[in-house]
C-alpha cells in the first residue's frame, strides 16, 4: 500500500459505453473548479455513445476502439495504451463502460483505475450485475439500504479495492426505477469526491 503522489493536476483518461452521466457530473465539477483535473481523452468502444458527445461539447479528445475499428486484438490493446501514454494520464476512471479491460491495462495501471458501482459492494456485484440488473436485485431481496461504491479495477468484476461508499434508503414504495434516480444522484457526487481525495493524496492505494 502506497500513497499516490500529491499532483497539482491529475490527468484523467475516460472510457464509457453509454450516455455518460457521471462522466459529465466530473467534466462539469472540473469546469467548475471543483476538482483540480483535467479529462485529457474519452475512449469508447460505442461510436454512437452519447458520453463521446459530452466529451467533445467539453473540448476532450474522443477515441471510438473498439473490435469494429481494431479486429486484431493486440492492435487494440496497443492503440489504447499509445493514446493513455501519449496523454501522460494518470488515472483511468470507468464511467458505464461494458467491456472487460485487458490485463495488460490493468497491470501497468495497477491501482490506478476506477469504477463506480451502483450497489454497496460487495453485495449485487460481479457478472451480469450492471445498471438496472442491480437495482432489481437490490429490490427482490428487500434489502433497506442500497448505495454507490467507488472502487480500484482488478481482474475480476467488482472485486477490487473499496475506496468510498455512500447509502440511501430503499423505500417500500421504491421501483428499479426510482431506485435508480437516488442512487445516480449519489454516483454523481462521490466519484468526484474520490477523485479530489487522490489528487490531494489523501486516499491511500
Amino acid at each position: 500500500m502506497r500513497k499516490y503522489k500529491i499532483m497539482n493536476k491529475i490527468k484523467l483518461a475516460a472510457f464509457a459505453s453509454h450516455s455518460g452521466s457521471n462522466l459529465q457530473a466530473i467534466i462539469d465539477n472540473i469546469q467548475n473548479g471543483k476538482l483540480n483535473a483535467e479529462l485529457v481523452a474519452v475512449i469508447s468502444n460505442n461510436s454512437t455513445a452519447y458520453a463521446l458527445e459530452r466529451a467533445r461539447l467539453a473540448n476532450i479528445d474522443t477515441f471510438h476502439i473498439s473490435s469494429k475499428t481494431h479486429p486484431n486484438e493486440i492492435d487494440y490493446l496497443n492503440t489504447i495504451l499509445n493514446i493513455l501514454e501519449s496523454k501522460k494520464v494518470d488515472f483511468i476512471i470507468l464511467a458505464g463502460y461494458m467491456k472487460p479491460i485487458p490485463a495488460e491495462i490493468i497491470n501497468k495501471y495497477y491501482n490506478r483505475i476506477l469504477n463506480i458501482h451502483p450497489a454497496l459492494l460487495p453485495k449485487f456485484g460481479g457478472s451480469g450485475m450492471y445498471g438496472m440488473n442491480v437495482h432489481k436485485a437490490v429490490i427482490e431481496s428487500k434489502e433497506k439500504i442500497s448505495g454507490a461504491t467507488v472502487h480500484i479495477v482488478d481482474e475480476k468484476y467488482d472485486n477490487g479495492k473499496i475506496l468510498y461508499q455512500e447509502s440511501v434508503n430503499v423505500d417500500e414504495n421504491d421501483t428499479p426505477e426510482t431506485l435508480a434516480e437516488k442512487v445516480l444522484q449519489i454516483e454523481h457526487k462521490i466519484y468526484s469526491k474520490v477523485i479530489k481525495l487522490i489528487s490531494e493524496g489523501k486516499i491511500v492505494l
